[in-house]
């Protein structure tokens, strides 16, 4: 019936409809008031799967409303009547979008899922329906064209060029019928990236590499064969040993277990997600996704899709990108090769006669690093144990940017496992909530993010703090027993914390400028990574969980001299993602049926790719490009680290890298002003001059 209440408002009767519901479901949903929570964080433990759609739905009506609003006012269009109010729209429905789509990312079931398609069509056409509102960009247009007749500060005159640019690009110039044909694509691309998501966390949760025999388990750390002996008694399996496709189960599995054959089963689970021809099988959808993106991009004058997408992003064209990714592919496939002669040699000292295989890499690189530096990875994880980890990253920024991070008890949580922290500014001013939500479920997709269920913004000019939420994927400890990081899930707990950094310092006043472009949002987060491992960072965290002992400067020192070693592998197979990705929307023609395996397979081989390499993501699950959000945009990743590299270099070249002048600078200029300045005017303004690429071939070893 309420249901029917929705479906059956009418533009005429928009306001009472709205009303009619608001008031019907207020005492029950909590997305129809005012939170009631401390700092205003989402009610997580009221929201139920039915209070969802009722909110989409009037949020979107009330979108709607507002658009009309601006549309029929008789005064002529001016930045606030117009731009201001566009930007303040669809309160409602932002309000409820991120706390959806963040529990749909982090803590899924299939009733989220199946309404996640339901809505997908309904949104993307809501979406359509403003951005092609021909009235509403005709007042857009006019205030666009005769800007110098208001006093618009930078800020200001930023949105009104963002928006502007935004309506041309999504098709406010092209004629009805192309319209009609843009608003066809773009539904039809939301839904494929939607599926491909769902398909990929069903094939990664599918397999299970079950063990019942305990020389099978030959190999491997105490910690993780627990681990197994849990998810198998929680499967049901008393007895035996379930490993799955999370990265804490299978990347720990093939560098220490000595039974290759099942090294071999659990890496084509691994790289065959998506491509297994079963009911979850991806290759049509991503064929399907890059014919239509083209379609798309040809529609709206351009010659691929890349084009499209790179025009708003520092590289500009693909020409720049593959400048880049070719700059860095040569060393290091030839770091790669000269790794592979070392497996190669350790297979023979096994008494083998086998080439290596990709089964094979991890494995015996690990011990190919243990030979050259007598250093093993198990021997720095007791002193990483993850609250102490957690606690280093809240001190080093407290070091630089003088904020604090406390725990905050009674607070809705998104999942139980999460935790909470308010972060407030060396003045002690309120700065934002931030959530940490560590390990692997079968309801979460997999990976490590930051997101947001609160975006930073002013409401009636006072500023509201963002909710920031961290949600990883990283090796859950046996019960009773203390979670102890790896070193790159230490590493991956900084990233994150850049990002978190990033949106609690953002300081704007307009959502429309409060992104930054592609290839520079990795910056804040990869620049952190650089303290990580320290010798003045381990110091501070780097503690024994057993006897509080800090970590002996020889094992530091080890660490540091092998720490470019194996950047053959791991640049090759993340260089060989980024072309991929690259190579796909670069097409300016779709062959019928097009073999997205095929073409992997051809445009990676003809490069050299060793065998033994797959990219870091393989087509068929590649939710960076293919799930969106990174698509033609992969290279990011590389294109930031030329910026973080550089940017670090700041740090060290005054001797101190907890400097907190430069901090300020780098904080002033590039985690507070969001997009309101060009990224590399941004950069500038906090360096002095524009990056090169040295410092980033240093740093992994390449030169």
């Amino acid at each position: 019936m309420k249901r029917l209440l929705l479906a059956a408002c009418t533009v005429t009767a928009l306001t009472a409809c709205t009303q009619s519901v608001k008031k019907e479901h207020a005492c029950c949903n909590p997305f129809f008031t005012e939170y009631q929570t401390p700092f205003g964080v989402p009610p997580f433990e009221q929201i139920k799967t039915e209070h969802y759609k009722p909110a989409f739905l009037t949020g979107m009506e009330e979108q709607m409303s507002e658009i009309e609003d601006i549309v029929n006012n008789t005064d002529p269009a001016t930045f606030e009547n117009t731009i201001a109010a566009l930007d303040q729209s669809g309160a409602l429905l932002s309000k409820v979008s991120q706390v959806f789509y963040g529990l749909n990312s982090a803590n899924t079931n299939e009733e989220l899922q199946a309404l996640s398609k339901e809505l997908s069509p309904i949104l993307s056409k809501h979406s359509d329906d403003i951005s092609l509102n021909a009235k509403l960009f005709e007042r857009i247009k006019y205030v666009y064209e005769n800007q110098n007749k208001e006093k618009l500060d930078k800020e200001q005159k930023k949105l009104l060029e963002e928006t502007y640019k935004d309506f041309v690009r999504g098709g406010a110039n092209l004629d009805s019928a192309s319209q009609a044909k843009l608003r066809e694509l773009n539904s039809k691309i939301s839904m494929l990236q939607l599926t491909f998501g769902q398909n990929m966390l069903k094939e990664t949760n599918a397999f299970k590499l079950v063990i019942d025999k305990k020389e099978d388990l030959s190999g491997l750390p105490e910690n993780l064969i627990a681990a197994a002996a849990e998810a198998a008694a929680a499967d049901s399996m008393e007895g035996k040993w379930v490993f799955t496709l999370h990265n804490p189960s299978i990347m720990p599995f093939l560098q220490y277990a000595d039974n290759r054959e099942l090294r071999e089963k659990i890496f084509n689970g691994y790289i065959n997600r998506g491509n297994n021809g079963n009911e979850n099988d991806n290759t049509q959808v991503c064929a399907q996704l890059v014919a239509a993106r083209l379609e798309k991009a040809k529609l709206m004058g351009y010659e691929d899709f890349a084009s499209m997408a790179l025009e708003t992003r520092m590289a500009k064209t693909s020409k720049a990108v593959y400048a880049l990714l070719d700059q860095v592919w040569t060393p290091a496939i030839k770091k790669a090769q000269d790794e592979l002669a070392d497996i190669n040699a350790e297979i023979k000292k096994d008494g083998k006669n086998f080439q290596a295989e990709g089964w094979d890499w991890r494995y015996y690189a690990d011990r190919a690093k243990k030979a050259k530096f007598s250093f093993d990875e198990n021997l720095i994880r007791p002193y990483l144990k993850l609250e102490n980890v957690r606690n280093g990253m809240f001190l080093f920024a407290n070091k630089l940017y003088g904020v604090t991070f406390t725990a905050i008890d009674s607070i809705p949580l998104p999942h139980p496992e999460a935790e909470a922290f308010e972060c407030k500014d060396k003045d002690g001013a309120h700065l934002g909530v931030l959530y940490l939500d560590y390990f692997p479920r079968a309801s979460k997709r997999g990976g490590a993010w930051c997101g947001q269920y609160r975006r930073q913004t002013y409401k009636d000019g006072q500023k509201v703090a963002p909710v920031v939420t961290i949600v990883c994927n990283f090796t859950k400890p046996a019960a009773g027993q203390p979670a102890l990081l790896t070193a790159d899930e230490a590493s991956t707990m900084f990233h994150e914390f850049g990002h978190a950094l990033h949106n609690l310092f953002r300081d704007v006043h307009y959502y429309g400028i409060s992104g930054v472009a592609r290839d520079f949002v990795e910056l804040p987060s990869q620049i952190n990574e650089h303290w990580t491992f320290e010798p003045e960072m381990l110091k501070e965290y780097a503690k024994h969980y057993e006897t509080g002992e800090v970590i002996p400067t020889e094992l530091v020192d080890r660490l540091t001299e092998c720490g470019k070693y194996g950047q053959g592998f791991a640049t090759t197979e993340y260089l060989a993602a980024s072309l991929l990705d690259m190579d796909f929307h670069v097409l300016k023609e779709i062959p019928e049926n097009f073999d997205v395996v095929a073409f992997e397979k051809e445009t990676l081989g003809k490069r050299g790719l060793l065998k033994q390499i797959p990219p870091r993501y393989r087509t068929t699950y590649f939710n960076h490009t293919m799930g969106g959000g990174y698509t033609a945009g992969y290279y990011s990743y590389l294109w930031s680290e030329v910026l973080d590299s550089d940017s670090y270099d700041a740090f060290k070249e005054t001797g101190n890298i907890f400097n907190t002048d430069v901090a300020a600078k780098f904080r002033n200029f590039v985690l507070t002003p969001g997009g309101i300045d060009d990224e590399m005017t941004m950069y500038v303004n906090f360096r002095g001059k524009e990056p090169g690429i040295d410092p980033l071939l240093k740093n992994r070893g390449l030169k």
